[in-house]
């Protein structure tokens, strides 16, 4: 069965910055892409960002030049580096990865979000 646990969410001031975590297990990291999403009551779930098995990552506009993500295939990780969060910012943050089979072939888009697994989610809050 595939999990995905992420971590490394907090309480935390404008202009701070947070890495979070997502462990993988029963699923390959390396050969499957993955992404980051965040949620806030009352308002639709928004893709973050995403990583291919290439390496190659998209960020929504409003987190470029401040989100990384990117994987640790040696842990079957995957990570999210912030830096100078902002309170909108503020969201249950939930690591994604696609549907295994044929997951080599291709991203699947963050508007639409069709990823097969999710994790639990790690709550980041920014106060300014």
């Amino acid at each position: 069965q595939v999990r995905l646990v992420e971590s490394g969410g907090g309480s935390v001031q404008a202009g701070d910055s947070l890495r979070l975590s997502c462990v993988a297990s029963g699923y390959d990291v390396s050969s499957c892409c993955m992404a980051w999403y965040r949620q806030v009551p009352g308002k639709e779930r928004e893709g973050v960002a995403s990583i291919g098995p290439d390496g190659r990552a998209t960020y929504r506009d409003s987190v470029k030049g401040r989100f990384t993500i990117s994987k640790d295939n040696a842990k079957n990780s995957l990570y999210l580096q912030i830096y100078n969060l902002i309170p909108e910012d503020t969201a249950m943050y939930y690591c994604a990865a696609d549907h295994l089979f044929g997951c080599g072939n291709g991203c699947p888009t963050l508007e639409g979000g069709d990823f097969g697994y999710w994790g639990q989610g790690t709550q980041v809050t920014v106060s300014s």
